[in-house]
């Protein structure tokens, strides 16, 4: 039998993330998660999407693609990145986005940084990174050693999705909206399953986006090219990464068979142990 196709497509998919956060003709969800995201009770007016690709500083630096990165009418900066697998590096990387925009900010000569606007670095992450932590909500600036904050221009906001497990009922804060639509939208069947909340007008714009029954030909195309797109680059991936652990092992398996070697042991004794063949053993 085949399986039946789930009506909406999941906010975390890389289709979802830029139909809902990057649609410069309707930013009511955009405003609203980053204004709940960071702690504001003050809306969010009017974003404007500014350009995500920035070369490096230097000649020999590294640029880089921001997934999406906007300013409010205050001139408050916002970069807000979407991760879907494991990356380790992942705090490293918000560090790097956050200061490349600074640098931007700093004038040549004589400058006094009496003007620097605030950086808001917002990570969603599927997994999770902080496992010492049972939080699934991260907010984070510069402080000293009391916990004094020294610096408030660069905040970091980390959301840790696989840690929230709040049920429908127990749902109050529009953070937690945001978080419980991002996880369970594509479990959704019908919208006489949905919750209350989940009826309010920043979510129905986002929800409406994501309903494939509501597409029109052209859009479906483009939904399932960009999947076509983004399964090939998974597959690269994880292949990618099982010739990586291959490498790995076999690179392990030389310094076994160089170590015997080098204490006498016989050949065909390292080929039993290692399972390399004698030629490369020989060459070691």
């Amino acid at each position: 039998m085949k399986k039946e196709e789930k009506r909406f497509i999941s906010l975390l998919s890389d289709y979802g993330f830029k139909a809902v956060f990057a649609d410069e003709s309707d930013t009511r969800f955009l405003r609203k998660a980053i204004q709940t995201l960071i702690q504001s009770d003050t809306p969010i007016k009017k974003v404007v999407f500014l350009t995500n690709e920035f070369v490096g500083i230097t000649e020999k630096a590294r640029g880089g693609l921001y997934d999406l990165i906007c300013e409010d009418e205050n001139k408050r900066v916002f970069i807000v990145e979407m991760q879907v697998g494991h990356y380790k590096y992942f705090i490293q990387r918000t560090k790097f986005y956050a200061f490349q925009k600074f640098n931007t900010m700093v004038k040549k000569g004589n400058y006094r940084f009496n003007d620097l606007t605030p950086i808001y670095c917002i990570g969603f992450l599927v997994e999770s990174v902080f496992h010492q932590s049972k939080e699934y909500y991260h907010f984070g600036r510069l402080k000293n050693q009391k916990g004094e904050e020294m610096d408030s221009q660069i905040s970091h906001v980390i959301v840790e999705i696989a840690k929230f497990d709040k049920q429908a009922q127990e749902i109050t804060s529009d953070l937690d909206k945001l978080i419980y639509l991002m996880k369970n939208l594509e479990q959704v069947e019908e919208t006489k399953q949905l919750p209350s909340f989940l009826t309010e007008d920043w979510i129905e714009q986002a929800m409406k986006k994501l309903d494939k029954s509501k597409m029109t030909p052209d859009q479906r195309m483009h939904y399932e090219m960009a999947m076509a797109k983004n399964a090939s680059i998974i597959q690269m991936r994880e292949d990618e990464i099982k010739n990586a652990e291959k490498r790995g092992e076999k690179r392990g398996k030389k310094e076994t068979a160089q170590k015997l070697k080098e204490k006498g042991y016989d050949i065909g004794m390292i080929v039993d142990i290692t399972d390399l063949t004698q030629e490369e053993i020989e060459k070691l």
